[in-house]
Order: C-alpha cells, then structure tokens, then sequence
C-alpha cells in the first residue's frame, strides 16, 4: 500500500525562485490530501503532477504564506468541473478568515466547501486503517501540526505451521489470520497465536507547520517513518527564530532525535538561505541520531515513498 510525500512547497514566508511558500501533498492508497496551500500551490500541483483530485485540505494556520493559494486553487477545482465537496480542516477561530478569503473575489464554486475547525487533540480525520491527528505548535497565532499515523496490521500468517497443526488450506486459514479460532475434523482447535505473529506497526508522518521546538511534536507520534519540521533558520539567526516563533535546523533535528524520527525533513527556509541549505544540513546531521542521508532539505518536487517499518 502507497504512502507517497511529495514537496510543493518548501520555502518560508518569502518564496524564491527555486521555492514556492509551504504546501505538502500526501497520496495514500487513492486518497490525496494538501497539508496547508501556500500562493501558487495550484501550478505546483500541475508542475509535480500530484492531480486535483484531492480529497481534503489541512491548513497549519492562517498566515499568508500557507492559505494564499486556497482561493486559486479552489477556483481552478471549479474550472475542471467538481462536484464532489471539499472538505478544509483549520484550527478553531480561522474558519471565517479562510471561508472570507476564498469569497473575497466573489467566487461561488460549484461544489461545497466544508470548512472544519479542530483543537489540539482532535482526530482531524479518521480513514481506513489510519486517522490524522492534530497536536499543538508554538507559534505567534493559533497553530496546529498534523500526523497521519496508520492502525497496526495484522501479524504474519505462518502457513508452514498451520499446515503442519493440520489446517487444511482454504477459510480456516483467513478465519486464524482474522483472530478467529478453528476446529479440525478431530476435533482439535487451533488458536490464532499459534499461526499469526505479532501485530506489525503501520507507518507515520508528522508534519508541524510552523512553530518554535515543541514537546507536542514529541509527544504525538512514536518513531514517525517522517518528521517535516520548521526549520526557517540556521543557527546563526537562533534569536530571530526564537522572537518569531519558528526553529532552526538544530532545533528541528533535536526535536527527532526526541521522538525517535527515522527522517527529518527541513522545511520552510527563510528566503536569505535562498539555494544553499549547506548550514542547515550540516548543524541537523551533526546532532540528529541516525545517518546523514536521513536528514534531507527538499527541494520543491522532491518526492517520497515511506515503506512499512518491517520492509
């Protein structure tokens, strides 16, 4: 089953040439999801090839840089003829704000717009065998981070050993794998625990938004396959990071170290880092637990795969 992260956008507050202002797109199994819609995230979608198929929208906060290309995009939605709703999670206070700056030109689609307001805590979303959870971020406005983390499958079915316990090959086999006991022709019964290992863990994201280093981001996820973190400044401007509420790459990597992040992504650079990330790269690895290669600043259209953990 895919999990796919793609990097629409990777700048902060100021875009680049190179960098178009925060939007990531996650596609899992047929469903598309935007975490935030930074100005211009709908030619990012078009240039990365994503589709406007998406499902739902979770915005971080509502600063510009992260809701400026809601209108847009939702514009063009309504040019490719939708008619199925879109569904906007924002946090509580922002809904009027989001729902006036998509109307501000008038802009009337043709399909529903459910805006949705969620506290820290809240399942954002509950899917199939997976739900989005929101956690608080320490910003300088009412701001949310998300993590989208999987049930736990099923264990391994272990064919051999049934087989040898004298299960006869068909239903029995699907009833141990889905917890249920079996009876053989002589009567004995054959428990799951016998045939299914243990539960396998399913995957993880974390994705903060903009905020200063936070225990929440610890706290909502053990050991995320993916930890994508504010990382707007290098060390060299700590203090800007602090008085604006944001991190640096050492703060970022800190915060993955604690919460056991098998990669970091860096994202939103101040636009004074412009194309070299050198800095930010070098103080991440120098603290982060795990080999260099897992510490990486995307570039815009930098694409993901996360494998289960047991791959």
């Amino acid at each position: 089953m895919s999990l796919c992260v793609t990097f629409l956008g990777t700048s902060g507050a100021v875009p680049t040439v190179d960098r178009n202002p925060s939007s990531i797109a996650v596609a899992r199994e047929g469903e598309s999801f935007l975490f935030d819609a930074g100005e211009g995230t709908q030619r990012q979608v078009m240039r990365y090839g994503t589709g406007f198929d998406i499902d739902r929208i979770f915005v971080t906060h509502a600063h510009g840089d992260h809701v400026l290309g809601l209108p847009g995009l939702v514009q063009t939605l309504d040019f490719n003829d939708r008619v199925r709703p879109l569904s906007i999670t924002v946090p509580r206070g922002a809904r009027r704000q989001i729902r006036s700056l998509i109307s501000a030109l008038d802009t009337r689609p043709g399909f529903e717009l459910r805006i949705r307001e969620v506290v820290a805590g809240d399942v954002a979303y509950r899917g199939e065998e997976y739900e989005i959870r929101t956690f608080e971020t320490d910003h300088d406005t009412r701001s949310l981070g998300y993590a989208l983390i999987e049930d736990e499958r099923k264990g391994r079915f272990d064919r051999e050993r049934a087989e040898e316990l004298g299960v006869p090959v068909g239903p029995k086999f699907s009833r141990l794998h889905e917890g249920e006991s079996v009876e053989l022709d002589d009567g004995t019964v054959v428990e799951p625990d016998q045939v299914v290992g243990d539960p396998r863990p399913g995957r993880s994201l974390v994705y903060t938004g903009d905020t200063r280093p936070s225990a929440e981001t610890v706290a909502v996820a053990d050991d995320p396959d993916l930890l994508i973190h504010d990382a707007t400044f290098a060390s060299d401007n700590a203090e800007r990071a602090t008085e604006t509420a944001h991190a640096t790459a050492r703060g970022a990597a800190e915060i993955a170290n604690r919460c056991g992040a098998k990669r970091l992504a860096l994202v939103h650079l101040s636009s004074r880092y412009a194309g070299d990330p050198s800095a930010h790269l070098a103080e991440a690895r120098a603290v982060f637990d795990g080999p260099e290669e897992r510490v990486f600043v995307p570039e815009d259209g930098h694409e993901l795969d996360l494998p289960y953990p047991d791959a």
